[in-house]
């Protein structure tokens, strides 16, 4: 069972993270409630998908444990967010995968959780444009000149601010306008924090997002923030 790390964070958040091997066979048998879950299972997901959604839950699962709250299953909304089912009181959670990574993070009760995990490919520095602004291309484009990875360095932007994303729990946002990122001068290091904003309903509120590298080519953000 390859759980890699379920770690506390300040204020009383955790991050949880899985390293997927297995097969959906061998992820079923532990989920507390399987047959529950069996109806939930997205339509078309098979093999590596599948996996990817079972080892999100068993991950839920532990976290809660650790962090000493009582077992709840997981279900989605409408939106696809993830909330956890007569936790009315209860933490927030967030939910990501990428290729053989799986992440989860708790927030308190009352608070916010976002959260993004990808593997570095080009796709972003190809779409940055609509998805950076003027002043977050004009930094990243230092930074590069400076010796930073572009692929790299447009995966963080698109999963930090898809990390804002979640943690606003809003539809309708445009990432441009409604996600900004007060970049400082790059290179950045492998791990650190990026300034952020969320714009919504004409209020600010401002927030950093964590990020590291959970593994060669790939990178991981996340925010707990309010809700």
């Amino acid at each position: 069972m390859p759980l890699h790390s379920l770690q506390p964070l300040p204020g009383g958040a955790w991050l949880g993270r899985w390293h997927l091997l297995e097969a959906p066979a061998a992820l079923w048998p532990l989920l507390a409630d399987a047959p529950a879950y069996a109806p939930l299972l997205p339509a078309r997901t098979a093999g590596p998908r599948q996996a990817q959604w079972l080892a999100g839950r068993v991950l839920v699962q532990h976290l809660l444990a650790a962090a000493g709250y009582p077992a709840a299953p997981l279900r989605n909304e409408a939106s696809g967010r993830p909330y956890l089912l007569g936790a009315t009181l209860g933490p927030t959670v967030s939910l990501s995968h990428a290729g053989a990574w799986v992440a989860a993070l708790l927030a308190p009760p009352g608070g916010g959780a976002g959260l993004d995990v990808e593997a570095v490919r080009p796709k972003a520095q190809r779409i940055a444009p609509k998805f950076l602004t003027a002043a977050e291309q004009a930094v990243s484009e230092q930074a590069i000149g400076r010796g930073a990875a572009p692929e790299a360095l447009y995966t963080l932007l698109w999963s930090a601010k898809e990390t804002l994303f979640k943690l606003s729990g809003r539809a309708g946002i445009i990432f441009r306008q409604n996600l900004l990122l007060d970049l400082p001068p790059g290179p950045w290091p492998p791990a650190g924090t990026l300034p952020a904003r969320l714009w919504l309903a004409g209020q600010e509120t401002r927030h950093q997002i964590c990020y590291f590298e959970p593994a060669p080519g790939y990178v991981l953000t996340y925010c707990v923030g309010p809700a």
